[in-house]
C-alpha cells in the first residue's frame, strides 16, 4: 500500500519503520525542516529512536511541501494538533488511521469526531493498544486493535499493520477503543504519582483497578461496550503505560509524586504528556454525562495544584469520596 504518516515524532517514526518493514511504500511527514533533512540523510530519528534505521522504502517530506494522497493516511501527532493536521487529508473515501491518543480540549470530542469534521469524506478509525514506540521498532511482540464502523476498513488496516511481532485484531467499537487509549494516560500519571510518593504495588494496583472501573463507567455512558476496556486498548494499554519507565505519562506522574513542580516536570520530559490535557477533558465529560469519577478527579486536582498528592491519596481511601471532594 501507499501510506502517508503525518507526524515524525517517536510514535510516527516507529509506525513508519513498522509499516515500511511490512513492505509498504511509506512517506513520513514532519513539521521541522532540519529534522526531515536529517531523517532523509541519515535515515534515523536521532532524537527519539537513535540506533533504529528507517527502511529504504520510506521517504520523508515537510508538511505543505506536497499534497497528502495515499491509500492510507496515519495521523500520529499530539491530540491538540489533530484538527489542523487532518485538513491535509485529501481524496474521496480516504482511509484514515488515528494513532493519536487523546481528547480535544474545549469540545471534549474524540479524535475520530475531530478528523471526521476536518476530512468529512474520509473513512475514519483508530489503532490502539499497549504500544510503546521504542519497543515497536525493537521488535518486541505486542498487540493492537483496529476499530472502524466498517468491517472491511478494519480488516484492511489490520492486514497493513500485522507482522510477526505486531498482531492486530478488529473491532467496531470506535468509542470504546478511543476512550481506552485516551483515558489510560491520565491513570498512568496517577500511577507514577503513587510510585513517586513511595507507595507499593498494592496502592498502585488499587488505584488502577478503581480507575479502570471508572473508564468503563464513562465509556458505557458514552455508548462504548464495557468489554472493550478489558482488551488491548483498555487494560492492556493501561498496564503498559502505567508501569513502564518508557511511558512519558508515568514519568511525569512519578516526578510530581517526588515533589517536582508540573512546569519543571514537563520541561524535563521534553515531550507531550497527553494525560495532562486529557484529565481536564475527562472532568468535562463526567459533568456532561453526570458520571462521578473521583479517581480521575484526583489526578486532575493534582495537576491543577488544587491538592497535594499525599492528600489526594488520603481522600481516595475514604469510602464515600466523590469528584467534588477534589474539584469543588
Amino acid at each position: 500500500m501507499k501510506i502517508a504518516i503525518l507526524g515524525s515524532g517517536s510514535w510516527g517514526t516507529s509506525l513508519a519503520i513498522l509499516l515500511a518493514r511490512n513492505g509498504h511504500d511509506v512517506t513520513l511527514f514532519g513539521r521541522n525542516l532540519a529534522e526531515i533533512e536529517d531523517l532523509s540523510t541519515t535515515r534515523e530519528n536521532h532524537r527519539y529512536l537513535p540506533g533504529h534505521a528507517v527502511p529504504p522504502n520510506a521517504r520523508f517530506a515537510l508538511f505543505g511541501s506536497e499534497r497528502v494522497e495515499a491509500d492510507m493516511t496515519v495521523i500520529a501527532v499530539p491530540s491538540g494538533a489533530v484538527r489542523e493536521i487532518a485538513r491535509q487529508v485529501h481524496g474521496s473515501g480516504a482511509l484514515v488511521v488515528i494513532a493519536a491518543k487523546g481528547l480535544e480540549v474545549g469540545s471534549g470530542k474524540l479524535m475520530s469526531e475531530v478528523v471526521a469534521e476536518s476530512a468529512p469524506s474520509a473513512t475514519v478509525g483508530v489503532v490502539s493498544g499497549p504500544n510503546l514506540a521504542i519497543e515497536i521498532v525493537a521488535g518486541v511482540p505486542t498487540v493492537a486493535v483496529a476499530a472502524y464502523r466498517s468491517r472491511e476498513a478494519a480488516e484492511i488496516v489490520r492486514d497493513a499493520f500485522t507482522c510477526g511481532t505486531f498482531r492486530v485484531s478488529v473491532s467496531d467499537d470506535v468509542i470504546g477503543v478511543e476512550l481506552g487509549g485516551a483515558l489510560k494516560n491520565v491513570l498512568a500519571i496517577g500511577a507514577g504519582v503513587s510510585d513517586g510518593l513511595g507507595f507499593g504495588d498494592n496502592t498502585k494496583g488499587a488505584f488502577l483497578c478503581r480507575g479502570l472501573m471508572e473508564m468503563a463507567k464513562l465509556g458505557s455512558t458514552m455508548g462504548a461496550r464495557p468489554d472493550s476496556f478489558l482488551g488491548p486498548s483498555g487494560v492492556g494499554d493501561l498496564f503498559a503505560t502505567a508501569v513502564s519507565r518508557l511511558s512519558r505519562n508515568y514519568r511525569l506522574g512519578r516526578a510530581l509524586g517526588e515533589g517536582v513542580q508540573l512546569s519543571d516536570a514537563l520541561k524535563d520530559l521534553g515531550q507531550v504528556a497527553e494525560g495532562v490535557t486529557t484529565s481536564e477533558v475527562v472532568g468535562l465529560l463526567a459533568r456532561q454525562h453526570a458520571v462521578d469519577l473521583p479517581v480521575f478527579a484526583a489526578v486532575e486536582a493534582i495537576l491543577k495544584g488544587y491538592i497535594e498528592p499525599q492528600k489526594a491519596v488520603s481522600l481516595l481511601m475514604e469510602r464515600a469520596v466523590r469528584m467534588d471532594d477534589f474539584l469543588g
